[in-house]
C-alpha cells in the first residue's frame, strides 16, 4: 500500500510524541512483594501530558486496565485495596499521547515471609537495604539472604545492606527465616550512573618572561665608571697626604691601581696628581695624550 503524505505526517507526529513524552509508574508502599489482604497504590507520573493516563497489568487472568475487573481508578492513580495472589503480575502505565512507562513486577504471596526490596531500578553507587519480613511476628528475626540461588550471608536482625551497588549486584534475591518459611524471589536492577559534564580545570596564565640579561651590561658599565671616577676623586687628597708625594709611594700606589682598576683610570689619577705639582705646559701635554689614548681605545672597540 502506497503511503500518503498525511500518513507519513501522522507517523512522524507519533514518533515525536513518544520521544518527547515520558511516563513513570510509582508504587506505594515502594516494594515489589506483598502479603495477601494488603493494599497498594499505583500512580503514573508523566511529562508533557494532559494527565489522562491508564494503569495496565498482565497477570494470569490476562491483559487489562485498571477498572476492568480489578482496582479503582482515580485520575492517573489505581488503588487495589485487597490484594490476592492473582494480582501478581507485570504493571505499567500509558497516556493518550503515547507515553509509556517501564514495567514493574509485583508479587502477592499467601506465605508468611516476604523480601522487602526496591521495586524500581537502583542507581549505581547507591546503598540498598533488603529486609526479610514476616506477616505476624516482629521484623527483626535472623534471616538468610540469597542471590541467584547462592547464600550471601545470614543477618541477625533480618536486614542486609548492599553498599555502592554496581551491575554485578543485579539478580534474583530471596530470604529465609528459619521456622517461618522463605520469601518469593525478586529481581533487583541497577542503572548506570549518568555522567556529569564537569568544566575543565582553568590554568593560570603563564608568568611574564624574565628581563633580558643582555641589557644589564649596558646599564652597569656606565655606573661602574662613574663609581671609579668618584672613588679616585676622593682618594687623591688622602693619597697626597699619606704618601708625601714620594717617588716610592707613587710607584706602590700605581701598582695597587693596576690590580684594581683599568689603565685609563690610572692615567686619570696621574693627571690629577700632576695638576697639583705642575700646572704648566706638562699638565696640558699629559691631558692631550690621555685624551688621544682614550679616543683610540674607544675607536678600536667599535
Amino acid at each position: 500500500m502506497k503511503e500518503t503524505p498525511q500518513s507519513l505526517l501522522l507517523c512522524l507526529s507519533f514518533l515525536l510524541c513518544c520521544r518527547t513524552n515520558q511516563a513513570a509508574l510509582t508504587v506505594s508502599p515502594s516494594r515489589s512483594q506483598f502479603f495477601t489482604r494488603q493494599s497498594v497504590s499505583l500512580s503514573c507520573e508523566e511529562n508533557n501530558s494532559s494527565g489522562n493516563s491508564t494503569i495496565w497489568r498482565n497477570t494470569a487472568e490476562g491483559n487489562n486496565r485498571c477498572g476492568d475487573g480489578w482496582g479503582e481508578p482515580a485520575g492517573s492513580t489505581c488503588n487495589i485495596n485487597w490484594l490476592i495472589p492473582l494480582d501478581s503480575g507485570v504493571y505499567w502505565c500509558s497516556s493518550r499521547e503515547g507515553a509509556a512507562s517501564s514495567s514493574i513486577q509485583l508479587t502477592v504471596t499467601g506465605g508468611s515471609v516476604i523480601l522487602q526490596s526496591p521495586v524500581l531500578p537502583v542507581m549505581e553507587g547507591d546503598d540498598v537495604t533488603l529486609s526479610c519480613l514476616t506477616e505476624t511476628t516482629p521484623s527483626n528475626l535472623p534471616a538468610a539472604f540469597y542471590k541467584d540461588g547462592s547464600l550471601i550471608r545470614t543477618e541477625p536482625k533480618g536486614h542486609m545492606t548492599l553498599h555502592h551497588v554496581n551491575s554485578s549486584d543485579e539478580g534474583l534475591y530471596r530470604c529465609n527465616i528459619r521456622g517461618h518459611g522463605e520469601s518469593p524471589s525478586s529481581w533487583i536492577s541497577v542503572e548506570e550512573k549518568p555522567e556529569t559534564n564537569s568544566a575543565p580545570p582553568t590554568t593560570p596564565p603563564p608568568p611574564p618572561p624574565p628581563a633580558s640579561s643582555s641589557s644589564l651590561p649596558a646599564i652597569l658599565l656606565p655606573l661602574a665608571s662613574l663609581f671609579v671616577m668618584f672613588l679616585l676623586v676622593l682618594l687623591v687628597p688622602l693619597i697626597n697626604r699619606n704618601l708625601h708625594k714620594s717617588k716610592d709611594g707613587m710607584e706602590t700606589f700605581s701598582q695597587f691601581l693596576r690590580t684594581e682598576f683599568r689603565e685609563e683610570d690610572i692615567k686619570f689619577w696621574s693627571v690629577c696628581e700632576y695638576r697639583t705639582t705642575d700646572p704648566g705646559t706638562e699638565l696640558l701635554s699629559k691631558a692631550r695624550s690621555i685624551s688621544t689614548a682614550l679616543m683610540e681605545a674607544e675607536a678600536s672597540k667599535q
